[in-house]
């Protein structure tokens, strides 16, 4: 029989794996079986302005490959989902989801916001506000207050820090992962985006980066080889199996009697102002390492489970002058789960024509990602729509949830 996940074992657990773990209240964990429902959600923020047409390359649409340029993908490079979308080739475990119908994507989706930084997209992304700096508590942290009358649900935070996403009045437990978790993802993605209107600097720090990306990768092969020795995981940053471990970690604590239900995880360093191809394929493989490991750490327990993978922002439509793409617009959000039903896109699909693009400039937003998001809460969750409305989306009456993903 499986032990309950209480503050004992979990931090059993974190010793063995040279992990640290914080508990944001006293009354962490402490539910029973019997008081949770076995659905779980687990969101994932991909920080920096993930490219959504990395993500999912249209490589149907006739004008993908003029404005893509140099960094544009062949349809017999990526893993295609219909005659128009693909899928990018690290996004393996992604790909074979999709092939189940466990995996889709909604390829035009934004926040409300349309300012391209990332301090305030990424606050009305976690918030779910409408506006900058519109609520001070995390949409994740309010769901938990939503259910609280129904039945008790844990959250869980991954990373350093508890992101806002699940910051609020219900208390909520968070999990340092140590050397888990890709702590030196964020730094290059900040000095990118105070490099990139340098022409010598940031070119060429993007160009380093490409480069230790390249050899860690040649240097992974060799090793698989028995031609060299493994390296070290610890200064692998783009490590898979690393990441594989944090995810089946994560699916172990939510699969425990009393564990966390809803989980929120951070993944940085999606910024990719110059070079952008072999660093989004570095920070894609990673992703999809820690969604292989999930998926093996819940085990039974993925049936009843949806993952949701968003980013602040999208990025340019056109490639700039380094090889990379700035800030934009829409991106691609991934939904995954084995309680997803199947099927196609998730909103629609705006082209990307001249006229089609946002301000002459981005993948244009069709789908409010609250909507996404209230989605699943609903139908998955069992969140009331009014409460959704009100409370854990304010003043979003007039954002539909998506219905039929779950």
């Amino acid at each position: 029989m499986t032990a309950p996940l209480n503050r004992r074992t979990l931090l059993g657990l974190g010793a063995s794996l040279g992990v640290s773990i914080s508990f944001l209240g006293t009354q962490a964990f402490a539910a029973s079986e019997g008081d949770l429902a076995r659905k779980k959600l687990v969101v994932i923020i991909c920080r920096g302005g993930m490219d959504g047409l990395s993500v999912s390359p249209p490589v149907g649409d006739a004008n993908y490959a003029a404005l893509r340029g140099s960094i544009a993908l062949q349809r017999d490079q990526v893993q295609m989902l219909d005659e128009t979308f693909g899928l990018h080739p690290e996004l393996k475990t992604v790909y074979a989801l999709a092939q189940k119908g466990q995996a889709r994507i909604a390829p035009a989706i934004a926040s409300p916001d349309r300012a391209r930084s990332h301090f305030e997209a990424q606050d009305v992304l976690e918030t779910g506000s409408a506006k900058v700096y519109g609520a001070e508590t995390g949409w994740l942290n309010r769901t938990l207050e939503a259910l609280a009358p129904v039945r008790k649900v844990e959250g869980l935070s991954v990373g350093t820090t508890a992101p806002l996403i699940l910051r609020g009045k219900v208390q909520a437990a968070s999990w340092s992962p140590g050397k888990l978790v890709d702590e030196t993802a964020r730094l290059p993605g900040l000095l990118q985006d105070l490099y990139k209107s340098d022409p010598l600097l940031g070119p060429a720090f993007a160009r380093g980066l490409e480069t230790e990306a390249m050899a860690e990768t040649a240097m992974a092969g060799m090793a698989a080889s028995g031609s060299m020795a493994a390296p070290d995981p610890a200064r692998n940053r783009g490590g898979a199996e690393t990441a594989r471990k944090l995810g089946s970690t994560l699916g172990g604590f939510m699969t425990q009697a009393g564990g966390p239900q809803i989980a929120a995880v951070s993944l940085d360093g999606f910024d990719t102002h110059a070079n952008q191809p072999g660093q989004i394929a570095t920070r894609l493989s990673y992703m999809d390492a820690v969604l292989d490991g999930l998926q093996q750490g819940l085990g039974a327990e993925w049936k009843n489970t949806v993952v949701i993978a968003v980013t602040e922002f999208g990025r340019t439509a056109r490639v700039n002058g380094t090889g990379g793409t700035d800030h934009g617009t829409a991106s691609t959000g991934v939904i995954l789960g084995g309680a997803l039903k199947p099927g196609g896109i998730v909103g629609d699909w705006p082209g990307l024509a001249d006229k089609a693009l946002f301000e002459n400039r981005d993948t244009a937003p069709t789908l409010d990602m609250r909507g996404l998001f209230k989605g699943v809460l609903a139908d998955h969750l069992g969140v009331d729509r009014a409460l959704l409305d009100r409370k854990v989306f304010p003043d979003s009456a007039d954002v539909k949830p998506v219905a039929g993903l779950v």
